[in-house]
């Protein structure tokens, strides 16, 4: 330990500290922009300059090691004026926007600007380069990320997050110098075009509103607001941990019933637990890795639950698809499961027939999620998707005083009963640590090995792995980071049965959507928070949710049926690929959407039908097609899909019709280039009927 004072306080920090971490242990505040303590100290802001004695000049507080016997000042006549001088500058290069934003009241310029109570002194300055005006401001090309420049204040957190300290996915870098300098996407690209895995650790980094989740609790509002439609919002498991965190209470308060309480007052229906279907998930992905092992065929099996993690293996790897679990995620799950079954059907004729449908919310603590609800094959299953961050907006706009709501609010029957292990699914290694927990149940030995699995626990960043007895060994990545190290040799193929794989460091509780935090132990905090509920859980394995039971018993019949695939299970392709093109095409024809089924096809493109509508030419054809001559869609139980044959073989062209007819599709691309961007397009799509398999 060293002693040093801080504005005449002494205090006492431990080696290698900074004077940052000094200032906050002697209770001093010292102002940051670019500063985070999970990302190495960068001193771009300069907010934090403080005077040391015998220093030549203002040094860093977030850069600067502490020496025994400083003597520092922060809040000296010259440092004031410059923090007013900088934060100035900074307020002419950002928008008045503040009443709008969607950072606004968690913005870090905006506070110090009250707190400072600056005047603006200079005209506006526009950001950017005047030698290179290309660089795109403005971006909301992502279903998970927007982007806005021109309230960005460079301080390169977003870089950091995505770069070598954070995700290593290197999606966002540096573009020009000095006062041009701005961090932009690989070739200025928009998001959507990039490698980005919408993870949304920018997001979570971010001190203004420069980048923010993709804001769907606006329409949620407005939807709860007229009370046209029979609402039901689903709640993740990291989601009623962090949640405190927003209205000022501990870090790992555990805030289930006031969340419901909360959902009530909002306008919600029917308020239901994530946790159900993580429950359903653990069943059906352990009964699919013993189905592997006793075939011994495409091992290990990674998990699914992490749409980051599904984005990246799309994107990079997309020869590992096969290894991929083909379970859906617990948010897609829970979603099939509110709209096309019983509970559905539950609710009226119009639902029952498929004239109707629940509007179905998910509050998540992930970025990712938005971009994984409107995927093919499970798109509309949750038609809204709101971050920890977003629902506490709306808890905010609507005047609900969160930390005064009763604690006794509880989730309606059956989608809302749950088990320990589904809450597991919470932090890093509680997917793997549910599915052995069903595993060992399926094989008989749940009662001779342990409940709790400690090696797959905790919030350091890397690879964990523990032998299971009757299963193999398995394998933990922390961090999408970890999993590419992992996978940079071909040893794991040996090494392991399962691996879990959760793009964000401490798993769904270090989430992109999740609160802001500087407190260095939040992801430890929340994590203990997980495992507290599953001790205090009555039940704390998947099988024994009586309503994941009676689940199977009336509508599945049992785990990895050929019913539990239609429902609960899903399919991958690569990226940019024929196949790919195909599922999105036909889940547009699923969901009579004519309109994004035309964008699809060249504007010359040619559809052979197999059908008594013959071919189909040109795109405008193929969208009227699709919206004037099928039959209308229908919802809730009544609606069906196409399903491909093969859950991720890149060449299977083989799809199955809601009516059970099997079709082989042949599908020519071509690259559409418009408007400077280019994207690969059908330029005919042939379908071949089948006989039955």
């Amino acid at each position: 330990m060293i002693q040093l004072t801080i504005n005449g306080r002494p205090v006492e920090v431990d080696e290698g500290a900074t004077l940052l971490d000094a200032a906050a242990a002697a209770g001093v505040h010292v102002p940051t922009l670019c500063h985070h303590p999970r990302l190495p100290a960068q001193a771009v802001c300069r907010l934090c300059l403080v005077e040391v004695d015998g220093q030549p000049r203002p040094q860093p507080a977030c850069a600067t090691r502490a020496r025994a016997g400083d003597r520092v000042s922060t809040d000296s006549g010259a440092l004031r004026q410059f923090r007013q001088t900088n934060l100035g500058w900074l307020l002419a290069r950002h928008p008045d926007d503040c009443i709008r934003c969607e950072a606004g009241g968690a913005c870090k310029l905006q506070a110090l600007v009250g707190e400072y109570q600056l005047q603006e002194h200079w005209g506006k300055v526009p950001m950017g380069s005047a030698e290179h005006p290309g660089h795109r401001l403005a971006d909301h090309t992502s279903p998970s990320i927007w982007r806005d420049l021109s309230k960005c204040v460079e301080c390169g957190l977003c870089a950091q997050a995505c770069g070598e300290p954070g995700q290593q996915q290197f999606v966002i870098g540096f573009a020009e110098r000095g006062s041009d300098r701005l961090p932009v996407t690989v070739f200025d690209r928009p998001l959507a075009e990039t490698n980005c895995i919408s993870c949304g650790q920018c997001t979570a980094v971010c001190p203004v509103g420069a980048l923010v989740e993709t804001p769907h609790w606006h329409e949620v509002l407005e939807t709860l607001d007229g009370r046209r439609r029979v609402s039901a919002v689903q709640v993740a498991p990291a989601t009623r941990i962090a949640i405190s965190e927003e209205f000022g209470m501990a870090p790992g308060t555990v805030s289930t019933g006031r969340l419901i309480n909360a959902l009530r007052r909002l306008g919600f229906d029917h308020v239901f637990d994530t946790n159900f279907a993580a429950d359903l998930t653990a069943m059906e992905e352990g009964s699919e890795l013993l189905a592997r092992l006793q075939a011994r065929q495409r091992l290990p099996l990674f998990t699914s639950c992490c749409p980051g993690w599904v984005n990246w293996v799309e994107l990079n790897r997309p020869a590992l698809l096969p290894h991929l679990s083909t379970t859906k995620s617990p948010q897609q799950m829970h979603g099939a499961v509110t709209k096309r079954g019983a509970f559905a059907r539950g609710l009226g004729p119009a639902f029952a027939q498929g004239a109707a449908e629940p509007y179905v919310v998910s509050v998540m603590p992930c970025t990712a999620k938005k971009d994984e609800a409107q995927r093919p094959g499970v798109c509309g299953d949750v038609d809204h998707v709101l971050t920890t961050r977003e629902l506490a907006r709306m808890i905010r706009a609507r005047g609900i005083a969160f930390g005064a709501l009763p604690p006794d609010g509880q989730f309606d029957h059956p989608l809302g009963e749950s088990t320990g292990a589904g809450q597991l699914f919470g932090a890093s290694g509680g997917v793997m640590e549910a599915m052995v927990r069903a595993a060992l149940h399926l094989t008989g030995q749940d009662s001779a090995l342990p409940l709790e699995w400690q090696q797959f626990r905790g919030v350091d960043a890397g690879v964990k792995s523990a032998e299971v007895p009757g299963l193999g060994r398995v394998a933990v990545c922390n961090g999408i980071a970890a999993a590419q190290r992992l996978l940079e040799t071909p040893q794991w193929r040996q090494d392991f049965v399962a691996i879990e794989v959760m793009a964000c460091v401490g798993g769904c509780l270090g989430g992109g959507g999740e609160p802001k935090s500087m407190d260095p132990l939040i992801l430890h905090k929340r994590m203990q928070a997980v495992y507290q509920v599953d001790r205090q859980s009555a039940r704390r394995r998947p099988h024994e949710n009586e309503a994941v039971q009676e689940l199977y018993a009336t509508q599945l019949g049992h785990p990895n049926s050929g019913r539990a695939h239609a429902l609960l299970h899903t399919s991958y392709a690569a990226r940019n690929s024929a196949r790919l093109l195909l599922m999105r095409f036909l889940d547009c024809v699923d969901r009579r959407d004519g309109l994004g089924a035309a964008r699809l096809f060249h504007p010359q493109g040619r559809w052979s039908t197999a059908s008594p509508a013959g071919e189909i030419h040109g795109a405008a054809a193929v969208g009227e097609f699709i919206d004037r001559q099928l039959p209308p869609r229908q919802y809730g139980p009544a609606y069906a899909r196409h399903r491909m044959e093969s859950a991720a073989d890149a060449d299977d062209m083989v799809v199955l019709s809601p009516a059970g007819e099997r079709s082989r599709f042949q599908l020519a691309t071509a690259t559409l280039d418009q408007g400077g961007a280019s994207r690969l397009v059908i330029a005919s799509l042939v379908r071949d009927v089948l006989a039955p398999a």
